[in-house]
């Protein structure tokens, strides 16, 4: 169990917290961000307990994962899982949790910043040391998780008293949004030097291209969504600021890794669990487009919330189908391997 599998429950998650985050009149949603909701409770408990099993009884495995370049950024998977189910649980779980479901949605992204924190903190360790590695679109995975518990730590802020308490929550989001911000950057800019420098990467990591754009659509909702919790209209003039400028570099940035990506599948590109890439990006994309929209009163941009979260449906159901045929096949091979070792036991006797 590798904690890259997280990023099926963020991909999960994230439909519903679009869908509960969509005007009431947008038919179908409602009910569509509860059963999202619901399936990325279950994958987040199950994968979980997986998680924790695999560090009781595979220790070694789970420590080599930790040290390492190319699995460890996925820790960061774990926190935006546990980040986006919680935003889930405070919109899309609310008729059906009633009152537990703000003080669960509040639980949950206590735990999801702290993971968030360490793996920030860790990631920023290991840039600021020479490597001998090449700079991937994944390391931008540890830094991100503050910049979505910005993002869902803005629903939280109406929940508290008035004064001191609304402002401290807004000041630890706002300071989550520029921690997240900074490191992003500077993540960026290695990354985007080494692929100027010696091209795009092999064919099976092209889905991780989309993880740029995930910090691209959650930036614009962060900002849109804590200026509208602020109730100021300077912070509000500030994301919405932000929000076009930034999300006219979206829609460049969507644009060029869906040339490059169908390109690759032109190439061969085959099923890894890399393809969930695909989908929290374009789901931060269709939160960031409906708070913009929302912001600027355009219902334009809203409709462009709505066709992208349409698009991840689709896009969500391919790959939650090639997900289960690889699971099968797994199974099958174990049990394979489990009928082969028995039957040479038994031919042994």
């Amino acid at each position: 169990m590798t904690p890259n599998w997280f990023a099926a429950v963020m991909g999960t998650g994230i439909l519903a917290v679009v869908a509960a985050a969509f005007p009431a009149g947008v038919p179908v949603v409602r009910t569509a961000s509860e059963v999202f909701w619901l399936i990325a409770v279950t994958l987040l408990v199950l994968l979980t307990t997986a998680l924790v099993r695999h560090w009781i009884r595979r220790r070694d495995d789970a420590l080599a994962d930790a040290r390492s370049h190319t699995m460890f950024p996925f820790y960061g998977a774990v926190s935006m899982a546990v980040l986006t189910v919680g935003a889930g649980t405070g919109s899309a779980g609310h008729a059906l949790l009633g009152d537990v479901a703000v003080p669960a949605s509040a639980t949950l992204w206590t735990i999801g910043t702290g993971i968030g924190l360490v793996t920030y903190a860790v990631m920023a360790r290991r840039l600021t040391r020479p490597h001998q590695v090449t700079p991937v679109p994944s390391w931008l995975m540890p830094v991100v998780p503050p910049m979505v518990s910005a993002a869902s730590g803005s629903a939280l802020v109406k929940h508290l008293p008035e004064g001191a308490p609304q402002i401290a929550m807004l000041v630890v989001c706002y300071s989550l949004f520029a921690l997240a911000l900074s490191a992003a950057v500077t993540v960026a800019v290695v990354v985007g030097r080494h692929l100027l420098s010696n091209g795009l990467p092999a064919n099976p990591l092209v889905p991780t291209l989309w993880i740029p754009l995930g910090v691209i659509g959650q930036s614009v909702a962060a900002i849109n969504l804590l200026g509208a919790a602020s109730g100021h209209a300077w912070l509000h003039a500030v994301g919405v600021v932000y929000g076009t400028t930034v999300g006219a570099l979206g829609v460049l940035a969507l644009a060029t890794v869906v040339t490059v990506t169908a390109r690759a599948f032109r190439r061969g590109l085959t099923f890894t669990p890399s393809w969930w890439s695909f989908t929290f990006p374009v789901g931060t994309c269709a939160l960031g487009a409906n708070s913009l929209g929302l912001a600027t009163d355009s219902v334009v941009i809203v409709g462009a919330g709505v066709t992208l979260w349409c698009a991840l449906v689709v896009i969500w159901g391919t790959v939650a189908v090639h997900t289960l045929r690889h699971a099968a096949g797994r199974l099958g091979e174990r049990g394979a391997r489990d009928d082969s070792a028995a039957h040479a036991f038994s031919s042994a006797r």
